[in-house]
């Protein structure tokens, strides 16, 4: 994924690997120099730094308008 691509809080990604629960989608709920992502499988909470995040998102599969 290219790292110019605008974030939201809201937005729900794919990662390239499933989380321990077997889910793959991740809704963000954080933006900023780092990245706080929940997932919608579990409900798990992580922060990633951005670098991270972007080499290990796959797709947007909902992209919320920035309000």
């Amino acid at each position: 994924m290219k790292d110019d691509v605008a974030l939201h809080v809201g937005d729900i990604v794919r990662m390239k690997k499933a989380h321990p629960c077997g889910s793959y989608e991740w809704e963000i709920t954080r933006t900023g120099m780092d990245i706080g992502i929940k997932c919608r499988g579990c409900g798990h909470f992580v922060m990633l730094p951005r670098a991270k995040f972007m080499k290990s998102v796959r797709d947007i599969l909902v992209h919320q308008e920035e309000s």
